[in-house]
C-alpha cells in the first residue's frame, strides 16, 4: 500500500483530526530533551481499545512499524521512530485520547483506567477516593502516561516501599502484534486461574503487544508525612538495613537490595 493509501486508511479508522503527518507530525518525531528524533509516515491518536486493534490490524497487513507513545518523556529515545525507513515505514501510535479512568473501587483498593491517563492525574483521581496510588515521578508525573509506566516498568520514589508498576497492576488489556485484543482486566489478588500472563507485557516496551488500559492497585492514603535525613557509616552494614527496616520497608524489599549486596 502506498503511503497516501495507508494515511487515508488510518484517516477512516480514527478520523482525519487524529492523524498528523509532515509538519504536525514532526514534534511526536523527537523526544522531549531533542536529542533523538526519527520519521513517521504518520503519527495516529486512538481514541479507544478497538480503534488501537484495527491500526494495529491494517499496520500488520502493510508491514508498517508500529511505536507506541504515552507522554513522550522517555530520555533513551524509545517513544520516537527510527530515522531510517523500515519495511513499509513506521507510525507512532500515540494513546494520549485514551485518558479516562474507567472505574475506581475503593472497597477492593483498585481503579481500571486507559492507558493515556496522566500519571498526575491517576493519583488524583484515587485521593478524591480516599486512596493511594504509590507510583511516583516528581519530575515528569504531570506528563507521563500510565501505558507507558506499565511498558517500561517504571520505578520512582517509592519503589522500596511499594515496588515496581509491576508490583502494583492486577489485571491489563493488550492490543496483540495481529490486531487480537486481550482482555486481562482482572481485580481479583488472588488469582491462580493459569499463566500471569500480563507480566509478559510490563517492561516489554510495547514489542509485544500494546498495553491499552490497566487495573492497578490502590492503597490508604497516608494521613500525614515526614522527611529525615538520615547517615550511616556505610550502606553495605547492617546498619542501613535495620535503618530500612525500621522505616517500615517491607522485607521482601530489603531481600532482594541484601541480594544485590546494596545493604548488608
Amino acid at each position: 500500500m502506498l503511503q497516501n493509501d495507508l494515511t487515508h486508511s488510518l484517516s477512516v479508522i480514527v478520523g482525519n483530526d487524529a492523524v498528523l503527518t509532515g509538519e504536525p507530525a514532526a514534534p511526536y518525531c523527537a523526544d522531549w530533551r531533542g536529542r533523538y528524533s526519527g520519521n513517521a509516515l504518520a503519527v495516529v491518536f486512538p481514541s479507544d481499545t478497538q480503534q488501537v486493534a484495527k491500526v494495529v490490524k491494517l499496520c500488520a497487513a502493510n508491514n508498517a512499524a508500529i511505536v507506541p507513545q504515552g507522554g513522550n518523556t522517555s530520555l533513551c529515545g524509545g517513544s520516537v521512530p527510527l530515522s531510517q525507513s523500515v519495511g513499509g515505514g513506521q507510525i507512532v501510535l500515540n494513546l494520549s485520547r485514551m485518558n479516562q479512568v474507567r472505574a475506581i473501587d475503593p472497597t477492593n483498593y483498585t481503579m481500571t483506567v486507559e492507558a493515556g491517563c496522566k500519571l498526575a492525574d491517576v493519583r488524583d483521581a484515587a485521593e478524591k477516593s480516599n486512596r493511594f496510588f504509590p507510583l511516583g515521578l516528581t519530575a515528569t508525573q504531570k506528563y507521563c502516561e500510565i501505558g507507558g509506566n506499565l511498558s517500561t516498568n517504571a520505578g520512582g520514589i517509592n519503589v522500596l516501599r511499594y515496588g515496581n508498576a509491576r508490583d502494583l497492576v492486577l489485571g491489563l488489556e493488550v492490543v496483540l502484534p495481529d490486531g487480537r485484543i486481550w482482555n486481562g482486566l482482572r481485580s481479583l489478588r488472588k488469582d491462580n486461574s493459569g499463566y500471569d500472563l500480563k507480566h509478559l507485557f510490563i517492561g516489554a516496551e510495547g514489542t509485544l503487544g500494546i498495553i491499552t488500559a490497566a487495573v492497578l492497585k490502590l492503597y490508604p492514603r497516608p494521613q500525614a508525612e515526614a522527611t529525615a535525613c538520615v547517615a550511616v557509616r556505610d550502606p553495605a552494614t547492617s546498619d542501613a538495613g535495620a535503618l530500612l527496616e525500621a522505616a517500615g520497608i517491607p522485607p521482601e524489599r530489603i531481600a532482594e537490595l541484601r541480594a544485590k549486596g546494596v545493604v548488608a
